[in-house]
Parts: structure tokens; sequence; C-alpha cells
């Protein structure tokens, strides 16, 4: 080769290094903006065809603010006085004159409502609406600050539905920075002590936040057009979802890189080996991720819908720069890349690695005779753990998956303990929060569901009777229509928004269509307040078959309603996607089956081992209704992952040398990079339990466990036990189960013992 050649060969691997330098320049200061992009109000998280999307829409046309209520609540030692009350007025005009606070209606001193004493007389409210939405942390945190100096004897809390809100902000703080930190340093410290050099885990470690830095990049201009919907939910996932995947694909990579330096010197020749190897495996399982994250667009709920094209960048660019920054980096590098244990040149030598079936191996394959060691075929110059591990699957297959079925079925015996039904709002952040503290003193002394009432939707010449119906209602305390002006404090008990008249005649009115407000007796985000929400949707459809119920109890139930639907919805199509995928690659049907009803068994289980978890050991109220199937999106996306990466090798490995040695092969040759990666998948995945949201911390234990389950039981020893079993029969009806057929599908039932291990 010229040296003309040889310069030439170096500039291309070096521009796309420098493409993704600049890209990674440019991408990575935008990540701390995307919280300027990120919106965690209750419009993110709506329902889309829900009942109560319908009635926030006639809010609406009802009021020209999309103010969001505060409550402030003062609770004192003793008895409230006059003199008390009297004291707490001036505080009224400092909480209204909060920056972000709604401007006072004409002719009003002040938007804020109150005070407004308890039944009990202990405990006085004030009721402050927030117009600026987009900053309600920033104002959240004034009106603590306005509360700080009360006269002695006095505490005040702001709870209500805009700082509930603000503290789950705040609870995302961490999602820009500690997140990242974490799941990078776990990943880190993996990478380390699995290849025992310092290079390659900086190698891999860029290539996956490389990728990151190009998928917020797209997603921050896409959410700031408006194209695309971005919560803290999405944001989190994202991160851990590229860092995983792009370190799971680079392994795979890395895998095949150093298998090829031990056959061929050049680094050239060994990458493009290496890459050709690699890359169908990767494709197949990056496309498998995007098509099943695809899925969630069928979802009614915004947030999941949202997600699904979110996390699908993230996994493009994990699979882009999987294919080209990495092998860049790893050719740039060559053996040095592993240093201080470089691979060396030994013409494929290594037998664990790349040995070829001894002579008369090829021709037994099908029947999957031992060697003359008394090894079983295809675990030839193997040793350690996957010897042993392959050693036994080629002796007791049936037994051997038969074992681990009764394990899965011992996981998948908790399911039914599983409560994802839904959890208060307040239960949402796992910290302490002010907010929180401050509703469990509104619920001693005032009505639960102050400052959250249930809003009906009903024709006007129906309002009368719509009206005391919902008065009679168990668990409503009180009802007024809205009138268009701010409510007047009562002497006692909660404020009504909206002037408190007795009849409907003076309500105000839009498109022939009024609305009422009604006072919960129970806490607003509780079952029994959506019980509530339910009769109510079932008894009004006799005085007003129009009437529409919403609020935010309504909304927190339509939510949880449609996550369920959406769950019996999304799971076929994933499946579907999956199976449809599967059988591209693998030319098979027999085969994507057993894998598909793998993956199934493996998340049942999952999900049934978390469910004993958070009800015994982390003690946790419940579960978000979207758990199960976020779970199982990730799991089954993710888990057929590694049966990708084990499967195509075991074809290969079976044209090679037949289906029963290739199975054993494949098991062997894959089983250290496929452990390495599932390890990391668990680590960045366990790394979002550092954000103390409820939601988020459930996903990280269900994915992070059922990776490992996967990756240590599934994919070890049932797969390969399921795949030994049917030997004859897995590829059906490609030509390869044909020939496999031919072979023979007998198995020595009592091979050898396996030569000693080291």
């Amino acid at each position: 080769m010229t040296a003309l050649r040889r310069n030439l060969r170096w500039l291309f691997p070096i521009a796309l290094v420098a493409v993704w330098f600049v890209l990674s320049g440019v991408g990575g200061p935008t990540f701390g903006r995307l919280s300027s992009v990120s919106s965690n109000d209750q419009a993110t998280f709506l329902p889309a065809k829900a009942e109560s999307t319908e009635v926030r829409a006639w809010q609406e046309k009802f009021t020209a603010s999309n103010a969001i209520p505060a409550l402030v609540v003062v609770e004192n030692d003793g008895a409230l006085s006059r003199t008390d009350l009297a004291a707490l007025a001036p505080l009224a005009a400092s909480l209204g004159s909060v920056e972000g606070v709604a401007p006072p209606a004409a002719g009003a001193a002040s938007a804020v409502i109150g005070p407004i004493p308890s039944r009990d007389g202990r405990a006085a409210q004030f009721v402050v609406p927030i117009a600026d939405t987009e900053h309600v942390r920033t104002v959240v945190a004034g009106l603590r600050g306005a509360t700080r100096d009360l006269q002695a004897g006095m505490r005040a809390w702001v709870t209500g539905p805009a700082a509930l809100t603000a503290d789950l902000v705040s609870a995302f703080g961490g999602i820009d920075g500690i997140l990242l930190l974490v799941a990078v340093g776990a990943v880190f410290v993996i990478l380390a002590l699995v290849y025992r050099s310092i290079v390659l885990p900086f190698l891999v470690l860029f290539s996956a936040v490389a990728a990151l830095c190009g998928a917020v990049l797209a997603i921050y201009w896409l959410a700031r057009a408006g194209w695309i919907t971005l919560n803290g939910q999405s944001q989190g996932i994202l991160s851990i979802l590229v860092i995983g995947a792009a370190t799971d694909y680079a392994l795979l990579l890395v895998a095949r890189y150093r298998e090829a330096l031990h056959a061929v010197e050049s680094r050239w020749a060994a990458m493009r080996r290496a890459w050709r190897a690699a890359f169908e495996p990767i494709l197949a399982s990056g496309a498998t991720v995007i098509l099943a994250l695809l899925c969630l667009l069928f979802s009614d709920l915004n947030s999941n819908r949202s997600l699904g094209p979110i996390a699908a960048m993230g996994i493009a660019f994990s699979l882009l720069s999987a294919l080209t920054f990495l092998p860049a980096l790893l050719v740039l590098f060559g053996r040095a890349a592993f240093w201080p244990l470089r691979p060396a040149f030994d013409g494929g030598g290594s037998p664990a690695r790349h040995a070829k079936a001894p002579a008369g191996v090829r021709g037994l394959a099908g029947a999957g005779a031992g060697s003359r060691s008394g090894t079983p075929a295809g675990l030839e110059g193997v040793r350690g753990l996957w010897l042993r591990v392959g050693s036994l699957v080629a002796r007791r297959p049936r037994a051997t998956w038969a074992a681990a079925l009764i394990l899965l079925a011992l996981g998948v015996a908790g399911l039914p303990q599983l409560k994802a039904n839904g959890v208060e709002q307040t239960q949402l952040v796992l910290t302490a929060t002010d907010s929180t503290a401050g509703q469990e003193v509104l619920a001693r002394h005032f009505d639960a569901g102050s400052g959250s009432p249930v809003v009906v939707i009903a024709r006007q010449d129906r309002a009368d009777a719509v009206l005391q119906m919902v008065r009679n209602t168990p668990g409503i305390s009180s009802a007024a229509v809205y009138t268009g002006a701010p409510a007047q404090p009562s002497t006692a008990g909660s404020p009504v928004p909206g002037r408190s008249a007795a009849q409907a005649g003076s309500a105000a009115v839009r498109d022939g269509m009024v609305l009422i407000n009604g006072v919960l007796a129970h806490q607003p985000d509780s079952a029994e307040a959506q019980g509530v929400v339910r009769t109510l949707r079932t008894t009004l459809d006799s005085a007003d078959p129009e009437a529409l119920v919403g609020g935010v109890t309504a909304i927190a139930l339509d939510t949880n309603d449609t996550a369920q639907a959406d769950l019996l919805r999304i799971i076929p199509l994933v499946l579907g996607v999956i199976l449809v995928v599967l059988l591209l690659l693998l030319r098979s049907i027999v085969a994507p089956l057993l894998l598909v009803g793998s993956v199934v068994v493996s998340y049942a289980a999952a999900l049934g081992v978390s469910a004993f978890v958070f009800n015994h050991l982390f003690g946790f109220p419940g579960a978000d209704a979207a758990v199960p199937l976020f779970g199982f999106v990730f799991l089954v996306a993710l888990g057929v992952d590694y049966n990708i990466f084990l499967m195509t090798r075991v074809r290969e490995e079976s044209l090679a040398h037949g289906t029963r040695p290739g199975i054993l092969r494949g098991l062997a040759l894959t089983g250290g990079v496929i452990t390495s990666a599932g390890v990391v998948l668990a680590a960045t995945f366990a790394a979002l339990g550092v954000i103390p949201i409820l939601f988020l911390a459930q996903i990280a234990f269900i994915v992070a466990f059922g990776v490992l389950l996967d990756t240590v039981v599934v994919r070890s020893l049932l797969v390969p036990a399921l795949a030994y079993d049917v030997a004859g029969a897995l590829w059906w009806p490609s030509r390869l189960g044909r020939r496999s057929a031919t072979e023979g599908g007998s198995r020595d039932p009592s091979p050898a013992p396996a030569e000693s291990v080291s």
C-alpha cells in the first residue's frame, strides 16, 4: 500500500471523530437547557380523549386565566381569636404581591381569598391563584417566603395543586446533573472491572455521552418548535436509556473487535471483520427497541405518547454512535485501546474465542456428539464458567429449562400483589415536602378537597337539577355554580370558586353551558374521591345526559383508567413488532416464538418480584398505573436485545458447526459480553433511584432487576436449554432447519465429564 493510500485511510475515522466532537460540543451545553422546554403540569399527562380533557377545555372558556390555586394554611396552637384573624388579614396582601400571583379583579384589593377560618377555629386558609404557571416553583417559593414572619404560635404551609406541582418539579431537579453523573460513574466502574483497561472505558463512555448529546440537541429543538412534548419523566428516562443502550451496543462491537485482533494483525482488517459481524445484531436490536418505543404513539396518554419518539430518537443516536463514532475511535487506538491487556495476534489461536470445529465434528454436529476429550461438541477449548454452564445445558437441557421456568414461575406468583392503580399526588415524591405536610394540616381542619373541586359542566336549562344532585352526592361537602366573580370567604369552612349562588340564575353561561364546582370531603387524589367522581358520572346522566365531570380528581382517575387500557392495547403491538423483527432476522418461526415467550415470562417474573419488594421491603403505597406498561416496553424490548445478540451468534455458529454445537459455541462466545452488558444496563437504570420520584424509583428497580434476571436466568439457561432440546426444529422452516433435521436430533444423554476449568 502506498504512503498516500495509508494516509488517506486515516482521514475517514479522524473526520468521523471530528464530526462527533463538534456535535458533542454543541449538544452538551444544551443538556442544561432541556428544563426550559420541559413541562410537568397536568396538561402534559392528560388523557387526550378523556372526559376530564373536555372539561378542561370548557374551563378555559369560563375563565380567561389558566391560573392554578395554591393553598396557604395557617395553624395555631390554640383557637384563633378575632384579633388573630385580624392579624392574619395583611398576609393576604403580602401573598398577592408575590410576583406570578394573578392580579386582582376590577374593584378588588387582591386576588387572594382569605383568611378563611376552619370550623374548629384552630386554622385559617388563603386561596392564592398563580397565573405564572411556567415558573410555578419560583412563585411557590415566594409564597413560602411571605409566610415566615407570623406571630408566635402560628405555623404556615403552602400546599394545594400549585405547591404539589412545584415540589414535584423540585424533585426532578437532579435530572440535569446528578442522574447523569451517577449513571456514567457506575458504567465506568463496571467497564474498568470487566475489561481491566484504563483506556477502553473512556472510549465507550465517550461514544455513549456523544450519543446523548446528539439526542438532546435534536430533542431540544423539536420541543422548542412544539413538535414534541417533553416532561421530567421523559427527560430522566432518555438519559438512562441512551447511556445504557449505547454502552450495550458498544460492548458487542468491542467484543467482536478484540476477537478479530487475535485473528488478524491489521487493526483495519480487524475492524472490518468486527463491524460486519456486529452490524446486523446491533441494527436489529436497535430497530427492535425503536419500533417497540414507537408503539407508545398508540397510547391515549399524552405523557406516554410523547415518550415514544423521544426515547426512540435516543436509541437512534445510540445506534449511530455505536456504528460510526466508536469504530472510528477503536481503529485509531488499535490494540492500545485495551491497554494494559492488549490482545495479541495469534492467528485466532485462542479456542475459546475462535476455534473451528475439529475434524469429524461437522459431520456429527446435529447429533451433539462430544469431542474425543469428552467435552460436549461446541465447547472445545472453552474454560471457566461458560464451560460449566454449557456442559449443564448439553447434559440436561430439559431439566435445565424446567428448573429455570419453575424459578420464573415463583416470581410470577407475586404478580397479583402489584397495586398499579395509581397513588395520591402527595405520595409521588419520596422525600418529605412542605406541600404534603400542608395537605395533612388542611385535612385536619378543612374539607380535604379544598382548592381542588370537582368541576361539572352542565346545560344551562338543567343547571338547577344538576346542582342539587351534586350537593346530594355522598362525598361532596358543598357545591355552587360559577358566576364569574371571585369567591366570598365564609365565616367557616371551605371556599367554592365563584359566588355561592343558591340557584343557577346568576351563573356564567358559555355556549349554553354552566360550570359547577363541588368541594370534596376527601383528599382530592384519594381512592374515595375518585369513587365520588365515578358516582357523579353515573348519576348525573339522569339530570343531564350531556353533563361532564372533570377537575383534578377526574384527571387522576382518567389517567389511571387510560393507562390500564393502554396496557391491553400496546402490549400486543410491541410483541407483534418484536416477533416480526425476529422472524426476519433469524429466518425461522420456532426460534422467534421461543424468544418472545421467554421475555414475556421474564417480564412477568420481574414484575411479580417487584410487587413483593415494593409492598413488603420498600413499603411503597402503590404504583403509578403506567408502571407496568413502561416496565414491559423497556424490559421486553431490551431483553430481546440480549436474545438477538445470542441467537444471531448461535445461527452463525450453527451454519458452520451444526445446531447443537452452534448453540453451545454461541453461548460460550457471547456469555461474557452479554452478562457485562446486562450489568451495565441494570446499573444505569438503577441510577434513576437517585431521583426521589416514586414512579422513577419503581421503574429503576423493575428494569434493573428484570435485566439481571434476563441475562442470568433466561439468556444463560432457559433459552439455550430450550433451543438445545428442540434443536432439530429450532430453525424451521429455513434451509438451516432442514439441514439440522437431516443431521439428526439425537443427543448423547451422558457425555463425558467436562475438562477441568481454570
